[in-house]
């Protein structure tokens, strides 16, 4: 089963996103800011991260630029989920290294559809 660590500082965001992706048959970890999701990733690498930008201490986009520089997360898939939808920051987040960028609000089933093809069943499998 496909591991998901989501890493979002909204404690509703965060209950939602692992409802979610639970229900699509993902396993789920979650983490409420940089730090935490760092001792998560080093203690277990997962599949796919939906990782939000503003959170409290080191922002998404550091820890984005932490996982690149690292040879063990170089090539993990990394979806910003963010309410910063202006052009420059997901120019910036695409430019560090993410591997796709959704604006909140979303659509669930493309949240969802976006992960799966990611990881590369994007059948549903």
């Amino acid at each position: 089963m496909p591991r998901v660590l989501v890493v979002d500082d909204e404690p509703n965001i965060l209950l939602s996103l692992e409802f979610l992706m639970q229900q699509a048959g993902f396993e789920v970890s979650t983490a409420e800011d940089a730090e935490q999701a760092q001792v998560l990733i080093s203690q277990q690498v997962p599949d796919l991260i939906l990782l939000d930008i503003s959170l409290p201490g080191m922002s998404g986009f550091d820890l984005l630029e932490q996982l690149r520089a690292d040879d063990a997360t170089r090539q993990l898939p990394v979806v910003m989920l963010t309410a910063h939808g202006r052009e420059v920051e997901k120019e910036k987040g695409m430019a560090l290294g993410a591997s796709d960028y959704i604006t909140k609000p979303f659509s669930t089933r493309e949240l969802v559809s976006r992960v799966q093809t990611l990881l590369g069943n994007g059948n549903g499998d």
